[in-house]
């Protein structure tokens, strides 16, 4: 794959969206839809990629990360136009081939990919197209083929005949181009553009079937990678094609999804078999999950790791780290910086918050922990909180092993809390206490007769 490319079209507006960023960037799965695309084509082996931009092409620009480069197209005049913007970057490719697709067609797979360039080098083809058989053609480029089988030209619905639309194989709007002669075929295509209004691919293709050279259609196994969106609605039934194809291959794995309904699961978490999701569940970016988990219902996790056999119940966590065999929730919420040693309990409507907690350790409801390090054995009773912000600066609290923190104790950060300490009940921690201690940090309690006055009329 060293002397390959990729050039990805990523210039439209996509009006119908009504949106105010680029179509590319519209989400499947809470993924850009060019985000999928990138990832087809590096795990099919292509790294050198160039992004052709157009419509609000600093919002692309800024979306990519810099191993892509960008060119731009100021005037959407057609894909084969589009193409020739990255004449300089096809040129640093010349012994190789260019793969040509579209930043809004996300169900594009990697093995489609690396199987259409097989075909293409096995054939010696200066183009390759890769196309789709589908039920209803109705709008899409027909393959026109001869009686042999071989590609004869590509027809677009206007220019077809009525023999020509029954034809159910279409163009996908991807192609793999052997460099030399796409650049050889820039010329002619530059020269079309003089006479007509737009210039698109299909017409390098016409050329170099008309010079003779070996074009073909490729067609892929599955008439998903042809499928892009051009409104909300599209885009929500791109969502769900993405959503059960990614269930399917968990599931096929061993994870346990007895009812499908609201589990939304981004392509990249992992999850170990025998783990159990359900209804309402989201799953966003590299959250891994180990075995025997149950997640749900009604969970959110993104950038989250979770052990083996832990349980987290209506609850939502992100980029936070949690041991095996923890319980959390329901309605409890991990937030940024979080990590959770083996056998924690957050129970209902507790909040952590770039805290360590150690093993063993039980969060009851009601309760706040925030910039703390907590060690092993610790209890926290009910709505108790650290107070780590004084208006200006963030502050740490650490409690060492095996204490106990009494209902309603407020642990007033800086502050530090030996091994084996009691806290009272109602307490107001300030000041550091010792290990093997004490610490009652409230009013004495007083008790005082009830005085009734009496008024004659």
């Amino acid at each position: 794959m060293q002397n390959n490319c990729a050039v990805i079209l990523a210039a439209g507006e996509g009006t119908r969206m009504k949106s105010g960023k680029p179509k590319v960037l519209a989400e499947v799965l809470f993924r850009p839809m060019i985000d999928w695309v990138l990832s087809a084509v590096r795990e099919a082996g292509v790294e050198d990629i160039c992004a052709v931009t157009g419509h609000l092409s600093e919002l692309v620009c800024n979306h990519l990360d810099e191993t892509v480069q960008t060119v731009l197209q100021a005037q959407r005049l057609g894909t084969g136009h589009a193409v020739i913007q990255a004449k300089a970057f096809i040129e640093a490719h010349l012994d190789g081939n260019v793969l040509v697709l579209n930043g809004d067609a996300p169900l594009m797979d990697s093995e489609t990919i690396t199987q259409a360039l097989r075909f293409h080098t096995e054939n010696g083809n200066s183009a390759t197209v890769i196309s789709a058989c589908v039920a209803d053609p109705t709008g899409y480029g027909r393959m026109v083929r001869d009686g042999a089988g071989t590609l004869e030209r590509i027809v677009e619905q206007r220019d077809a005949t009525e023999a020509e639309k029954k034809i159910n194989e279409v163009n996908s709007g991807a192609y793999w181009f052997n460099c030399r002669d796409l650049l050889a075929a820039f010329d002619e295509i530059e020269a079309m553009g003089r006479t007509k209004k737009e210039i698109y691919l299909t017409d390098a293709i016409e050329i170099m079937l008309n010079r003779l050279q070996r074009a073909d259609a490729f067609p892929a196994a599955s008439s998903d990678v042809i499928l892009g969106a051009n409104d909300r609605w599209q885009l929500m039934e791109l969502n769900e094609i993405a959503r059960k194809k990614v269930l399917k291959k968990l599931m096929v794995s061993g994870v346990d999804i007895p009812c499908t309904d609201g589990v939304m699961i981004a392509p990249e978490v992992e999850i170990a078999n025998d783990t159990q999701i359900l209804p309402n569940t989201i799953l966003l970016g590299k959250t891994k999950i180990a075995s025997g988990c149950v997640i749900g219902p009604s969970t959110r996790l993104e950038d989250c790791t979770v052990g083996e056999n832990s349980v987290i119940n209506a609850s939502q966590c992100e980029r936070s780290v949690i041991g095996a065999r923890a319980s959390i929730g329901p309605f409890s919420h991990l937030r940024a910086g979080s990590r959770l040693g083996d056998d924690v309990h957050a129970g209902n409507y507790t909040e952590v918050k770039n805290s360590v907690i150690g093993n063993g350790t039980k969060i009851s409801h009601l309760t706040y922990v925030g910039d703390s390090d907590v060690g092993s054995g610790v209890n926290f009773g009910c709505g108790c909180a650290t107070a780590n912000y004084d208006g200006k600066h963030k502050f740490r609290t650490t409690v060492g092993d095996d204490c106990f923190i009494g209902c309603d104790t407020c642990l007033v950060s800086p502050v530090t809390l030996g091994d084996r300490c009691y806290v009272a009940a109602g307490s107001v921690v300030t000041e550091d206490v010792p290990a093997n201690t004490m610490a009652i940090a409230r009013s004495r309690q007083s008790i005082r007769r009830k005085v009734r006055k009496y008024h004659e009329d």
